[in-house]
């Protein structure tokens, strides 16, 4: 491991950290300690207040697309180790663009954070909120069963849908947005492209139904046969685990003929 630098070596006054100063002066969040103390320990809190702010979007302080897309990636290595369930959720504001034209950009933006804000206020702590792009929102819910996603994608519609959102002093409108999500296939190492294309698609039907309303591609079923089983999970323990369908001895003997076994 390589030594670190003396914190003698640390000269603030050569380096050039005016616009990072600047940057990270207008995030609350970001404290910087001070530079005649400890150098070095200045040097690394503008450090990582930058990387902060790289995963930040500035507007409503939620993940931005390439922190959002990290996240993707993890997520889909989890799905493919564990099997767990896990959805992703893209929201489009309907119509966003009236609002922007109508009251102007200033109002488009604090609906911007309005959502975001209630985006948040609607997931767990463990799941993670994000800007996609524009009107584009996307929500990142692992370990998140079948049975609950479309419950919850129609829960922040719901909840969406009954918000005013005050853009003047005695004047506040209304929006609604169109949900399109889609379940990671269990046990298969997708990928973060494929995975939103799908999410896009149901976001797509979406508007196109009417706006307003929701559609997820539910999960998809993956089948292995017993011998394909036993390759993938059989040395895991000497029994079959909790998690793995039991194999009956009449799957046993018709294993011959081929037949399929579900994995759970």
């Amino acid at each position: 491991m390589a030594k670190p630098f003396p914190p003698s070596l640390v000269d603030l006054q050569r380096l050039r950290l005016d616009d990072a100063r600047a940057l990270l002066e207008h995030d609350a969040t970001v404290s910087l300690p001070s530079p005649e103390e400890s150098p070095s320990a200045y040097l690394q809190a503008v450090i990582d207040g930058l990387c902060e702010l790289s995963l930040k979007d500035p507007l409503t302080g939620l993940a931005n697309r390439r922190h959002f897309r990290g996240v993707l990636e993890r997520s889909i290595d989890v799905v493919a180790r564990s099997g767990e369930p896990a959805l992703l959720l893209m929201l489009d504001i309907d119509h966003f663009k009236k609002v922007n034209d109508t009251y102007g950009h200033q109002a488009g933006d604090q609906v911007l954070q309005a959502i975001g804000k209630a985006l948040t206020g609607c997931v767990r702590p463990m799941d993670t909120v994000a800007r996609f792009g524009g009107e584009e929102f996307s929500v990142m819910l692992p370990s998140c069963h079948t049975g609950f996603g479309t419950a919850v994608a129609e829960r922040i519609r719901a909840h969406i849908e009954a918000m005013s959102i005050p853009i003047a002093p005695g004047l506040s409108i209304k929006v609604t947005v169109s949900i399109g999500g889609a379940f990671a296939p269990e046990w298969v190492r997708s990928t973060a492209t494929l995975w939103t294309e799908r999410a896009d698609m149901q976001l797509y039907r979406a508007k196109s139904e009417g706006r307003n309303c929701v559609f997820l591609d539910q999960q998809q079923e993956i089948y292995v046969s017993a011998e394909e089983k036993n390759l993938l999970f059989g040395h895991l323990s000497l029994g079959d685990p909790a998690w793995i369908e039991s194999v009956s001895s009449d799957a046993q003997s018709s294993h011959a003929t081929g037949a399929m076994q579900r994995v759970f």
